[in-house]
C-alpha cells in the first residue's frame, strides 16, 4: 500500500519543513492543495516548480498530484450556463494540469463543492451537460501531461451536484476517456446507503485515487470507522493507487493527525495481510 497525505493541514509550515516531517513520519507521497503554494498557478515560476519538486525528491517523497482545485478562487464554476465563466475554468484547470505535471504529479481530484453547485435556473440535466462539455475541453491537456482528472462525489451537505459514486460514473462513462476517472473518499462514501467496501468493489474498474478519513472529519481510525474491511476491499480489488489522508478538522494538530493516521492505516493493512 502506498500512503500519502494532503498537506494543507500543515498550516503556516514552509515546504521544506512539511516534506521533512511527512517523510520522517513514514509517508512516501504528498498531495498538494494549490492555494497553499500561491493564489494562482501562474504565480508559481518554472524555477519554483523545480525547487518544490527537488525538495520533495530530496526527502524521498513523490508529489502525487493536486486536490481542492478551485478552492479560494473567484469567477470559476463547473456547471454554470455562463460560457465566459466556463472558458475561464477550462483555462484554470489547464494551468493546474501543467503545474501538476511540472511537480511530477499524475492525479488531480475535482472536489470544489461550491464551484459546482447548481446555480438558479440550471437544471440537473443542463448542469451535467455543462460539466461534461467543460471537462472534454480539458482532455487534450490531461493527455499531453499524463495527468488523470478524478471526479469526487461529495455529500449533499456539501453540494447538490454529483453526490454518489453512481453519479460520478454517469459523467465518467459519457466522457469515456482514460484520463478521466473516479476518486473515492471514505467520508463521502459513508453518506451513501451502500457500505463503503461494497462501493469499492462496485466501482473498482474506474477508481484511480482514494482519500482516507473518518466520519468525524479526522484521519482514518481517529473516529468510529472500521478501516479493516475498507482495506480488505482495496486488496481484493487489487487497487494499486495511493491512499491519501485528507482531514477537515485540524484541532488535534498536524503532527498527531499525520502520525496517528499512518499508524492506524498500517495496523488495518497488517490485519488484512495477516488474515490472508
Amino acid at each position: 500500500m502506498k500512503y500519502a497525505i494532503c498537506q494543507e493541514l500543515f498550516v503556516d509550515w514552509d515546504w521544506k519543513r512539511q516534506c521533512r516531517f511527512i517523510a520522517e513520519t513514514g509517508y512516501t507521497g504528498v498531495e498538494v492543495a494549490p492555494f497553499t503554494l500561491a493564489s494562482h498557478p501562474s504565480e508559481i515560476s518554472a524555477d519554483r516548480r523545480k525547487e518544490l519538486k527537488s525538495i520533495a525528491d530530496d526527502h524521498g517523497l513523490e508529489i502525487i498530484g493536486l486536490h481542492w482545485l478551485l478552492a479560494k478562487t473567484e469567477g470559476l464554476h463547473l456547471t454554470t450556463n455562463n460560457t465566459a465563466t466556463r472558458a475561464r475554468t477550462v483555462d484554470y484547470l489547464n494551468q493546474l494540469t501543467d503545474l501538476c505535471g511540472d511537480l511530477g504529479g499524475s492525479v488531480m481530484v475535482f472536489g470544489s463543492p461550491q464551484q459546482r453547485n447548481l446555480e438558479e435556473g440550471v437544471t440537473p440535466e443542463r448542469a451535467m451537460d455543462n460539466a461534461i462539455a467543460l471537462f472534454r475541453e480539458c482532455l487534450p491537456r490531461f493527455s499531453d501531461r499524463g495527468v488523470t482528472l478524478c471526479m469526487e462525489p461529495l455529500t449533499t451537505k456539501e453540494t447538490n451536484f454529483c453526490n454518489t459514486c453512481a453519479d460520478a460514473k454517469k459523467i465518467i462513462e459519457k466522457i469515456d476517456h482514460p484520463f478521466f476517472r473516479l476518486h473515492q473518499d471514505v467520508k463521502a462514501m459513508l453518506s451513501e446507503a451502500t457500505p463503503v467496501p461494497e462501493l469499492i468493489h462496485e466501482f473498482s474498474d474506474m477508481t484511480k485515487h482514494f482519500h482516507a478519513n473518518d466520519s468525524n472529519l479526522l484521519g482514518p481510525g481517529m473516529g468510529e470507522t472500521d478501516f479493516i474491511p475498507i482495506f480488505e476491499a482495496l486488496k481484493e480489488t487489487k487497487y494499486d493507487g495511493w491512499v491519501s489522508v485528507e482531514v477537515f478538522d485540524y484541532s488535534p494538530g498536524a503532527e498527531r493527525i499525520a502520525m496517528d493516521s499512518l499508524k492506524n492505516m498500517k495496523n488495518a493493512w497488517q490485519h488484512v495481510v495477516d488474515k490472508k
